[in-house]
């Protein structure tokens, strides 16, 4: 599973021009199911986006989790992570997921997330999106689990 995790001031995700999913401070997480990847990998993934130390501390640096400061978690599918972009001017999608086991994968990520953390929002898989986000930092990690 592929993680791209950014850290935000606030993020919100609409569908057809409702917002469904909105958090203040904490982490935007894009999310990339492919081929093979089961729900160890996403417990896996969900121990990393969450003890990842991407906040700052006292001094500056960045030293603390998401568990450390509290903050809100924006779980958003999106299956284009997965692409073969090494050759070519079009994208491959062949190292995706299947559908209903990207969304079976992804809905066992939030539903992890939400017993660990207070404030877990989510897109929704297969939906056509729209992500606004206020990067702060700009900081943004692609973890791979």
């Amino acid at each position: 599973m592929i993680g791209l995790l950014q850290r935000v001031t606030r993020a919100e995700v609409m569908v057809d021009g409702e917002c469904i999913g909105r958090i203040g401070d904490g982490l935007l997480v894009l999310v990339g199911v492919q081929k093979g990847d089961t729900e160890p990998r996403a417990d896996r993934l969900l121990e990393r986006l969450l003890n990842y130390r991407v906040f700052a501390d006292e001094a500056g640096k960045m030293n603390l989790s998401l568990l450390d400061t509290g903050g809100g978690l924006l779980l958003v599918p999106q299956f284009t992570l997965a692409a073969d972009t090494r050759k070519g001017r079009r994208p491959g999608f062949s190292s995706a997921a299947e559908p209903a086991h990207g969304a079976h994968l992804f809905d066992y990520l939030r539903g992890q997330a939400e017993g660990r953390v207070d404030q877990v929002a989510g897109g929704r898989f297969g939906a056509d999106m729209q992500v606004c986000l206020v990067n702060d930092g700009p900081v943004t990690f692609w973890l791979d689990a």
